[in-house]
């Protein structure tokens, strides 16, 4: 399963390639609170089918009224991009479903460029981050290659889009907490790739859409070629191949690496890799271990959901407090008198 922007994309250029008229939409400014951020984006058909969301679905309504021929209305045009604003007032608040005092801009493509789609298309499935600029005058598109992800950007005349590649989670061991690590993932839009060179793990992997990369760990964390959407995590619960494997992750620039283990495990793996390897607390702070946010998981599936939130935190530059991770709860709780 891909992400929501890659799929709007791709289903906006083969609508077209299709033959159909398309509107394009992107969330460009919020005020208040809203139910979707900027950069969310749609697209809509002109039969009045839609891929993506920019609201809670009542914003999804009104376009397809106003813009298909869903309801009897004219169908989509052709023309420059336009602007459009819901809930200014209370009354539009409370009909489009949005929150007190929320106000949500969008800007409406009209038939993109196939051309400019597909090119685009390809450098996202090579794994290159792409920044999009659209002029609103003429509707202009141009496409760069970037290295640095930028912050979504409307200054009233031209909108800035970085879009990346799909975010990536590769995983070191074949177990059943991987298994449901990677059956998450999946769900919420990465690759997901798994390692694990003791062939009587791999044996009995059974989740479908993961791919299997053969090697030892750190070798394989190597030729991965970790980028800033990239998460890497260590379950084998084997030194050996979790060791290495994260020293090289450690010196790329995944947006996570973690690694399973108890308190003291996750302790005596700092010391060894200061000791045997010339690692320091500094180059360790990068490190997550214990992994997790702190539910009280006991099981595989509940310690995979512990260690997801924690991972899409990470991926939507959540800073969470200390006394939810694993570490801290435990200590918090260590201390509470009985």
């Amino acid at each position: 399963m891909e992400s929501i922007d890659l799929l709007v994309l791709r289903t906006t250029h083969d609508w077209l390639q299709a033959g159909h008229r398309v509107l394009l939409a992107t969330v460009a400014r919020t005020w208040g609170s809203s139910p979707r951020p900027v950069g969310s984006m749609m697209a809509l058909r002109n039969d009045g089918r839609v891929v993506g969301s920019v609201s809670g679905g009542c914003i999804e309504d009104d376009l397809i009224h106003r813009y298909t021929t869903a309801y009897g209305g004219p169908g989509l045009l052709e023309g420059a991009p336009e602007v459009i604003r819901y809930g200014i007032s209370a009354d539009d608040a409370h009909r489009f479903g949005l929150p007190c005092g929320g106000t949500l801009e969008l800007i409406l493509e009209f038939m993109p460029a196939i051309a400019s789609l597909r090119h685009l298309l390809e450098q996202l499935d090579n794994g290159q981050l792409m920044r999009r600029q659209l002029t609103l005058a003429d509707g202009a598109v141009e496409l760069e290659p970037t290295a640095t992800p930028e912050q979504f950007c409307f200054d009233g005349r031209q909108m800035t889009n970085t879009l990346g590649p799909g975010y990536r989670m590769l995983l070191i061991g074949a177990g059943a907490l991987a298994e449901y690590l990677a059956t998450m993932a999946l769900f919420n839009g990465f690759r997901v790739a798994v390692c694990d060179p003791r062939p009587e793990h791999m044996a009995t992997w059974s989740v479908a859409g993961v791919e299997y990369l053969k090697g030892m760990p750190d070798d394989v964390v190597r030729d991965f070629k970790a980028d800033l959407r990239t998460c890497i995590i260590a379950v084998s619960h084997d030194p050996k191949l979790d060791d290495l494997a994260l020293l090289e992750a450690l010196h790329g620039p995944a947006f996570y690496i973690g690694a399973i283990g108890s308190r003291r495990n996750s302790q005596l793996r700092r010391e060894r890799l200061i000791e045997h390897f010339g690692e320091t607390e500094q180059s360790l702070e990068r490190l997550h271990g214990p992994i997790g946010i702190y539910i009280g998981s006991k099981t595989p599936a509940e310690i995979a959901v512990s260690v997801m939130a924690e991972v899409l935190a990470a991926k939507n530059a959540v800073n969470l407090p200390g006394a939810v991770s694993v570490s801290g709860a435990k200590r918090q709780r260590d201390h509470q008198p009985f």
